[in-house]
């Protein structure tokens, strides 16, 4: 568990279907909904994603590293889990050093779904996170107490870019980046 942007994530190797597994069973997830994943730059988003558009790379220019995920076209053969079924995989590079870190020495993609199960409040500190795990997650990254916001949310496909959901960064932002 670490710091991740806004709350506090849940980090397992993203390219791993057992680490997977085991970030879903001890989080518990609900049915249809994709796990995001952290990546340290562009290229290894592409690792993840179908295709980095130029759209993309305009909008990884301008706000990466930061609070925007951008919901691409994933690859075939990511665990299911990250995916949902989907055929999406939400990626970021997170503004917070610890997260984008652990991309960068892991050398691949790390899960950060918000480490709190279905139906509780998204912590925002270590403790609270605890308290909903306890000795189930290994690790605790200590970050402090966080701003609480989640990301900006983009889709980017063949039909452009829409904001799914709006953070920090504006949706006038992103139009004007595109």
């Amino acid at each position: 568990m670490f710091p991740a942007e806004g709350l506090y994530g849940l980090g397992a190797d993203a390219m791993s279907p057992s680490a997977v597994a085991k970030l879903v069973a001890v989080r518990g997830r609900e049915d249809g909904k994709p796990i995001l994943v952290l990546v340290a730059d562009v290229e290894m988003a592409a690792s993840v994603a179908r295709e980095v558009t130029p759209a993309v790379r305009r909008l990884a220019a301008r706000f990466w590293p930061g609070p925007l995920t951008l919901v691409l076209p994933a690859r075939d053969g990511l665990p299911p889990a990250l995916t949902a079924g989907t055929g999406t995989i939400g990626v970021r590079v997170p503004g917070a050093t610890v997260a984008r870190e652990l991309a960068r020495e892991l050398g691949r993609p790390v899960t950060a779904p918000s480490a709190n199960p279905p139906g509780e409040l998204p912590p925002r500190t270590v403790d609270v996170a605890r308290g909903y795990f306890a000795d189930r997650v290994a690790v605790y990254v200590d970050g402090g107490a966080l701003d609480g916001r989640g990301s900006t949310v983009a889709a980017v496909d063949a039909d452009g870019v829409r904001v799914l959901r709006e953070g920090p960064i504006s949706r006038q932002a992103i139009e004007e980046a595109v």
